[in-house]
């Protein structure tokens, strides 16, 4: 069992750096400078914070470049529940991280325009200032399309949890639940506007509790490896024979 509990660790170190990467370019640095439908103050802030703003986009590259690694990782520990999920889950995960990556491409375009790296005279201050929100704007609905696939890599990965042996049950059951209030905070962010700020926080709060207990668990325990489980034999007598 050394080497899955290896693995798990290895894939804790990468998820708690996921945590802070995205914690710091989302969570940090996006709210201090967008204002939706201002584009005169987005465009302050930009200039204002250009240096963190920067570093934001490298945090935001580096989070969706280790979120692949992360789901590689993860599919080396728990491909042998079952293949084809583990499978999907690297593919929802290289999704999302190729629209997370793009998505830093607009907000790196908005500060050169905030800054002036990009020679706009024509349009004029205000015209200027409309582009670099329209950008930030593009920004901000990428992070939403992004959420989609934050959400459903969630889901094979608390299947995998599940049927492992390897983690509580709770926590699986937790993550698919997570996966879920991921689309549904996506969905009513789009639909039901009004709905989805009175909801925004405790679906927040459900997801982060999920990812935490995983990041934890994987840090701490890594893997169960008491030998009542039995993790890989039981799957054994579960797969059908021919």
């Amino acid at each position: 069992m050394n080497s899955p509990k290896r693995l798990a660790r290895r894939a804790g170190v990468l998820y708690l750096l996921i945590g802070i990467f995205g914690g710091f370019a989302q969570g940090f640095v996006y709210p201090k400078v967008y204002v939706a439908g201002d584009a005169a103050t987005t465009a302050t802030n930009l200039v204002s914070s250009s240096a963190l703003v920067r570093a934001g986009i490298v945090a935001d590259l580096f989070q969706a470049t280790i979120w692949v690694f992360l789901a590689l990782t993860l599919y080396r520990l728990l491909k042998h529940v079952n293949k084809s999920v583990a499978g999907a889950m690297v593919v929802l995960v290289a999704m999302g991280a190729g629209i997370t990556i793009l998505n830093a491409v607009f907000e790196l375009e908005a500060l050169r325009v905030a800054t002036g790296a990009v020679n706009l005279a024509s349009l004029g201050p205000v015209g200027s200032n409309a582009l670099t929100l329209l950008l930030v704007d593009t920004h901000h609905y990428g992070l939403l399309a992004a959420q989609i696939f934050m959400g459903l890599w969630l889901v094979p990965l608390g299947y995998l949890a599940f049927r492992s042996g390897w983690f509580p049950r709770a926590l699986g059951v937790l993550l698919v639940a997570a996966g879920a209030c991921y689309l549904v905070d996506l969905l009513a962010a789009i639909l039901v506007p009004d709905v989805s700020q009175k909801i925004h926080a405790f679906i927040g709060l459900v997801c982060g509790i999920a990812e935490i207990w995983m990041v934890g668990y994987l840090l701490i325990i890594g893997i169960r490896t008491d030998k009542s489980v039995k993790p890989q034999e039981r799957i054994l007598a579960e797969t059908p024979t021919a």
